[in-house]
């Protein structure tokens, strides 16, 4: 499938560049980035760099590379935030609230009120703080990265 790029997907300019974002992960085929409106404080959004709307559209040859990226960011966000475990959805087209394909990995807790799918969501207290997690980790990803983990 031919290289897809929308010049008006959010996050197709997040990923080139055009609009700032907090990323925490890159590699060839994919970009993670802090979410702007967290459940808790460490969900990121990971992203295949080249535009596909839903996971249905993602050529076969990309799925082992994003989801390995994806089991690098959970391990990182357990580690580098101290949880217990955590979550990974995929929204497609309903309650897709960006038309890009994107992975979401949430630090999870027993007992942190996220029940069933109605996400309270826990805004960041200030940019100290979202720099504070995005070293956090992205530190844990170069950990994880260099002991051969994933």
């Amino acid at each position: 499938m031919p290289k897809v790029e929308r010049s008006n997907c959010g996050f197709c300019k997040i990923i080139r560049g055009e609009v700032p974002s907090h990323s925490v992960f890159e590699d060839e085929v994919s970009f993670a980035f802090l979410d702007h409106r967290p459940l808790f404080a460490g969900h990121l959004l990971l992203a295949p760099k080249v535009h596909y709307e839903t996971l249905v559209d993602l050529p076969a040859g990309l799925i082992a590379p994003l989801f390995g990226s994806a089991q690098l960011l959970a391990r990182a966000v357990e580690e580098g935030m101290a949880a217990e475990g955590s979550f990974i959805a995929i929204n497609n087209h309903v309650s897709q609230s960006v038309p890009h394909l994107h992975i979401h990995v949430v630090p999870r807790r027993k007992g942190d009120g996220l029940k069933g799918f109605f996400w309270p969501r826990h805004a960041y207290k200030n940019n100290d703080e979202i720099a504070q997690v995005q070293q956090t980790l992205r530190a844990a990803i170069d950990r994880i990265r260099s002991a051969g983990a994933v």
